[in-house]
């Protein structure tokens, strides 16, 4: 059997289940890394921080998220995608909970840092569980499908955020955020825990051995790829407005609009 293929033993169900609660872990990968923004009016206020360190603040995690991710792609491809995700989530749920006890602003930049650090897994480890258990003729839609995971959390945190921050203050709101990786936990678990799936996720390489006909491709070849300037092109040209409104626009909101935080959430 080619490593293409999804093994007999491994349904094609259960692949896809495996595929969707993978998706899931970006989604509250977004959750956690967004309330911040959600909410900021409240944090701002509440630790006397202008809208410059609020800049520094989100570059703190990006910067973070940019480093960690290529690093942490190396981890995950000798440790394996289940475990790299059962740690990773772990780890940045702590880190999320965590920002309900800041005090001052480089306390809560160090948090970013830590949290953009921990979250760097979570793609890599999803994009390789897809890869792994998936057939060739699927990969397409999952990965089509992991690219959602980011939209669904960027939807759900908002509303989340400030409806929790209304009712129980913003700290709590960081709670909320930390227990959503908490239950996602033994959801992952649960759909991984199959021998014969947890073989092919912890599997430290999987991908068949070149033919003698065709060299192995190195990174350097990657680097000189066309295909890969205009990808990142793309990301680089789009990211300024993307940030925008995920980060800035709610302040945006309520500094031209006036519209109240609590009412952030709907928009």
């Amino acid at each position: 059997m080619s490593a293409g293929e999804t093994p007999s033993e491994i349904s094609r169900g259960h692949a896809w289940l495996v595929a969707i609660i993978g998706t899931l872990a970006l989604s509250v990968s977004y959750i956690d890394r967004q309330i911040l923004a959600a909410i900021g009016k409240s944090v701002r206020e509440a630790l006397t921080i202008n809208h410059t360190q609020f800049g520094w603040l989100i570059s703190a995690f990006s910067i973070a998220y940019l480093i960690a991710a290529p690093l942490s792609g190396i981890v995950v491809d000798k440790v394996g995608a289940r475990a790299s995700l059962v740690v990773a989530m772990l780890v940045w749920s702590i880190v999320s909970a965590s920002h309900a006890l800041i005090g001052s602003f480089w306390m809560l930049f160090a948090l970013r840092i830590a949290l953009g650090t921990a979250e760097a897994p979570s793609f890599p480890s999803a994009a390789q569980a897809i890869r792994r258990v998936l057939p060739a003729k699927d990969r397409s839609a999952g990965y089509g499908l992991l690219f959602t995971g980011s939209s669904i959390g960027a939807m759900i945190a908002a509303p989340l955020a400030v409806a929790v921050k209304a009712a129980y203050g913003w700290r709590f709101a960081f709670l909320v955020g930390s227990a959503v990786g908490l239950l996602w936990l033994p959801l992952w678990i649960l759909a991984t825990q199959n021998d014969r799936v947890r073989a092919r996720l912890d599997a430290p390489d999987l991908d068949a051995a070149p033919s003698p006909k065709t060299a192995a491709p190195s990174p350097w070849m990657l680097v000189r790829d066309p295909a890969v300037h205009r990808a990142v092109w793309l990301v680089v040209m789009s990211a300024p407005a993307v940030m925008f409104v995920l980060i800035w626009f709610p302040q945006f909101l309520e500094k031209t609009f006036s519209v109240d935080e609590n009412d952030i959430g709907h928009y």
